[in-house]
């Protein structure tokens, strides 16, 4: 239940991928599989530290396990990004950003799925959202501007609390429905849409590794300057 109304805003965000290239992050692939039959090519990257799952369990494996801070992916590749699992528990939050800005195309689409420090969801952890680091829309809003990137919409999901008890599950749809209409502020997740920045980059190489240096229209500089 919990995978389908997440699953239902972000179908309301991304509409339509035809075409597209899209990629997960963390651990999407529960989320990717409405963008299999439509998306141009589906992706899902996984930190070194979570492990990497085969998947889908039918066709060819669309996973990689990989560090999120050096993503092996050409710049400006991936027309959509979704992070799901992905930042809360992350402990290089400006390398991993700055490599989706990387990967990101220009014009491309980034969303972020995490739990909402005001709700239910991050007070236990017997759910996966009950692990890693909350965000308030307000803080996930200044981190992605931070880091070169614009939110253009947000929405809540998951105002459910985390129950098996049956008699709430068959009333999970009119709850999250009066949820997002009026309590937008205790969902159990944040869903926060942004756009990327477009800055100039000066690449840095160190060793096999590839840096980034992102300065401003009309204030770059050469790496043996600064």
């Amino acid at each position: 239940m919990a995978q389908r109304m997440i699953r239902r805003q972000l179908r309301m965000l991304w509409s339509d991928v035809s075409g597209q290239r899209v990629l997960g992050v963390g651990f999407a692939t529960p989320y990717l599989r409405p963008f299999l039959a439509e998306a141009e090519r589906v992706v899902a990257a996984m930190p070194a530290s979570q492990g990497v799952l085969p998947w889908p369990p039918e066709g060819p494996g669309m996973t990689l396990l990989g560090d999120e801070t050096d993503l092996p992916l050409p710049d400006r590749s991936m027309d959509r990004i979704l992070l799901v699992h992905a930042l809360e528990s992350t402990e290089q939050v400006r390398g991993m950003m700055r490599e989706l800005w990387r990967v990101l195309a220009d014009g491309g689409r980034l969303a972020i799925v995490v739990p909402n420090r005001r709700g239910i969801w991050a007070r236990l952890e017997r759910t996966p959202f009950g692990q890693g680091r909350p965000y308030t829309t307000g803080q996930l809003a200044r981190l992605l501007r931070d880091n070169m990137f614009t939110p253009v919409s947000s929405c809540g999901a998951l105002f459910l609390p985390p129950t098996n008890s049956r008699v709430m599950l068959r009333s999970a749809m009119a709850i999250e429905n009066l949820g997002c209409r009026w309590f937008e502020t205790f969902a159990g997740v944040n869903i926060v849409e942004a756009t990327k920045q477009i800055y100039a980059a000066t690449g840095l190489r160190q060793g096999k590794r590839r840096g980034y240096l992102p300065v401003a229209q009309g204030f770059s500089r050469s790496v043996s300057e600064s």
